[in-house]
């Protein structure tokens, strides 16, 4: 009888020793320290850049499970001779576990420029929310880089049960308006759902648009989601909405960025 107490503290000593092999709940959140604050951390790392008079960025999302096709990404990525930063378009998981975000970014950290993620919304399923904000940030920020202005914003509004406040629009017309003077002269919008997608809350599809036509500093909206190209002028005003496909079909859009104007590129990998 007395081998009964050893055997179970044997039993405990391996499952402690062997803890990093297996999760214990799928909506465990278990996270590194250098895998937090990731957004506040690449954005300390860009505002140490010198932009020039043109910025360049590669955009591209919907990682979700596809990791060899990822990985593939920073590969040509990396053959780019210069790159100010990558946008992350959202559904960097597929299920939203915290050990999908955890894979993604050991393979997007190997990228020579620091990348910024707007959430999508497969990274809002379980308590996935949680994991974002933990390892990433909030939803909705902005910063300033070169004379432009660059809004994040969380568009799921299927995921909020499309209860009309989700984008917030109070929230984005303060970006796009600030009272003191700025140095920007062009806004960017980068969202997950584009505003014409059924995920997007129909009530405030309009009053979005509105919203990026009323500020006269808005001619480029960028979105993932669909899993494919789109890039369209919608609602009769200037403003490009450009949806980026998936990793999954190897293709990411090449960004170019000056005072007043842009330039799109899809690249196939």
């Amino acid at each position: 009888m007395k081998r009964l107490p050893i055997l179970l503290s044997l039993l405990v000593l391996s499952l402690v020793s062997c803890e990093d092999l297996f999760e214990y709940h799928p909506n465990q959140i278990r996270l590194e320290d250098s895998e937090k604050n990731l957004t506040a951390r690449y954005l300390q790392r860009l505002q140490k850049q010198t932009p020039q008079d043109t910025l360049r960025i590669l955009v591209m999302g919907d990682t979700q499970r596809f990791y060899d096709e990822t990985e593939a990404f920073v590969d040509k990525a990396n053959t780019f001779p210069y790159i100010d930063f990558v946008i992350h378009l959202g559904d960097i998981s597929d299920f939203g576990m915290s050990k999908e975000f955890g894979w993604v970014h050991d393979i997007m950290e190997d990228l020579k420029w620091p990348y910024l993620t707007v959430i999508g919304n497969h990274d809002m399923l379980g308590n996935s929310r949680k994991v974002y904000a933990q390892m990433y940030g909030p939803m909705n920020y902005s910063f300033t880089y070169g004379s432009a202005k660059f809004i994040f914003i969380d568009t799921n509004g299927r995921e909020y049960g499309f209860n009309g406040k989700v984008p917030d629009l109070e929230w984005l017309a303060q970006e796009l308006n600030p009272t003191e003077p700025q140095s920007w002269t062009q806004a960017i919008v980068v969202s997950h759902v584009p505003p014409f997608d059924s995920d997007f809350d129909q009530q405030l599809e309009l009053p979005f648009h509105n919203t990026l036509v009323s500020s006269n500093k808005v001619s480029l909206s960028l979105h993932g989601h669909r899993h494919n190209w789109g890039s369209e002028v919608k609602y009769g005003d200037d403003i490009l909405y450009h949806v980026t496909t998936t990793v999954k079909k190897r293709g990411f859009t090449y960004l170019k960025v000056w005072d007043q104007g842009y330039s799109v590129e899809q690249i196939a990998y």
